[in-house]
């Protein structure tokens, strides 16, 4: 074979293995960068903050004793009594205040006239007295009421915000306030949340006297 014949076959074998090798490289890069890019996008996922949980049914919070009272139909006397008093803005502050509340129904056990009376600008204060006769300084619970009473030999007596006492004691399983004209209330409802307290309801308008 001739010597130019046998330059050109080395010649193209030389660039066939170059250009094997040049694939194999090129293959062995591939394969090594696809675990070095998963890495990355593993880093960079691990630095993004976790997804905040959501709360489901998450129970709205109460208002304040004002604004529990105003979304009560059944209260609507006792609101317009409280602000014609101008106590909204103390029954709104952070307290917190426990509210003996009387219902429209229980307004309505009033002598005729005696709602309209209290209700005029002239007779705020009689109304102010009457008003913080039915609230107590502090959060007291129905259990803790009731804890109160039997540890005090069956009577407990509440201190009110008008200063004039309350007598709390239990008749039939019911928690029952007697008021300064020896008049009675019984508890009908007890612990309705508010921010700022919580609200027993009442069946009778009680009296400082």
């Amino acid at each position: 074979m001739p010597l130019k014949t046998h330059l050109f076959i080395a010649t193209a074998m030389a660039a066939s293995l170059t250009l094997a090798a040049c694939e194999d490289a090129s293959d062995k890069a591939d394969y090594d960068a696809a675990p070095a890019a998963a890495e990355t996008e593993m880093a960079v996922e691990a630095e993004m903050p976790a997804a905040e949980p959501m709360m489901e049914d998450a129970a709205p919070e109460a208002g304040t004793i004002v604004v529990v009272a105003a979304g009560t139909d059944d209260l609507s006397t006792l609101v317009a009594a409280v602000t014609a008093a101008g106590l909204v803005d103390t029954l709104n502050s952070d307290g917190p205040f426990t509210v003996f509340a009387p219902p429209n129904s229980a307004f309505a056990k009033l002598p005729e006239g005696t709602v309209e009376t209290l209700l005029m600008p002239e007779n705020k204060e009689t109304l102010s007295a009457v008003l913080t006769y039915h609230v107590v300084a502090g959060e007291v619970m129905a259990a803790d009421l009731v804890q109160a009473i039997t540890d005090n030999g069956g009577t407990y007596t509440i201190t009110t915000v008008n200063g004039a006492p309350l007598t709390a004691s239990i008749v039939d399983g019911n928690v029952v306030l007697t008021d300064a004209t020896g008049a009675t209330a019984t508890v009908t409802a007890t612990d309705i949340d508010a921010s700022n307290g919580v609200v027993h309801l009442i069946d009778t308008v009680v009296m400082p006297g």
